[in-house]
């Protein structure tokens, strides 16, 4: 897999913290920020607004809207995912 060089700004607290982990584990801060964003990025594909919106390419701005106001007025039940199938098409 390619990389690339990215740049970004931080709390001078946060910076600390990572060289603290990045040293307790003798791993780099690269291998600390790369780890945090995989998590993140898990975490967030598994978010109800990321699971219906993701593969939707030309909603507009109107579907987009009706979405979001569809997922707030959700309870935590109504987002819970009862059952699993499977199907091909």
């Amino acid at each position: 897999m390619a990389t690339k060089v990215m740049n970004f700004k931080m709390d001078e607290a946060d910076i600390s913290e990572m060289k603290e982990v990045a040293s307790v584990f003798h791993i780099t801060m690269t291998d600390v920020v790369r780890d945090a964003v995989r998590e993140y990025i898990e975490r967030m594909k598994k978010d109800p607004f990321y699971r219906l919106t993701a593969n939707v390419e030309d909603a507009s701005a109107e579907e987009s809207q009706e979405i979001l106001n569809g997922i707030e007025s959700m309870s935590d039940d109504d987002l819970t995912i009862t059952t699993r199938k499977k199907f091909a098409l």
